[in-house]
């Protein structure tokens, strides 16, 4: 179970009945908004309140790694483009809609929906 706290810590917990295990698995110092799994489970997007994504490998516990980062307008939510797990789309709260490469950031496409887009 991953799970994330008000100050961007990432948590994993192991559990195994009546007994669990907590880890630290990493600190973005920003507030993480959502946390969603590509679909083959081996890479984790981390959203932030901020307009930040950031990409986390649980195979490799390792930290997570910034894949992008707004200036304009805040990601309102992101999630992979199936099948696979090399692209993710996200969308801003001014309603731009963009699809990305995730080994390194690389914006491929956008569409702007000329509204302001609210979950």
């Amino acid at each position: 179970l991953y799970f994330s706290a008000q100050e961007g810590i990432l948590f994993f917990y192991h559990i195994k009945g009546l007994q669990y295990e907590m880890k630290i698995c990493a600190n973005i110092l920003q507030p993480i908004s959502s946390l969603i799994f590509s679909p083959d489970y081996t890479v984790l997007l981390l959203v932030t309140d901020q307009g930040a994504v950031y990409t986390y490998k649980p195979i490799h516990s390792g930290e997570a790694v910034k894949l992008l980062d707004t200036c304009s307008s805040c990601f309102l939510a992101a999630d992979f483009l199936t099948p696979g797990n090399k692209y993710c789309v996200s969308v801003t709260i001014s309603g731009e809609v963009q699809v990305w490469f995730l080994e390194d950031g690389a914006c491929l496409s956008k569409l702007n929906l000329d509204i302001e887009v609210h979950i």
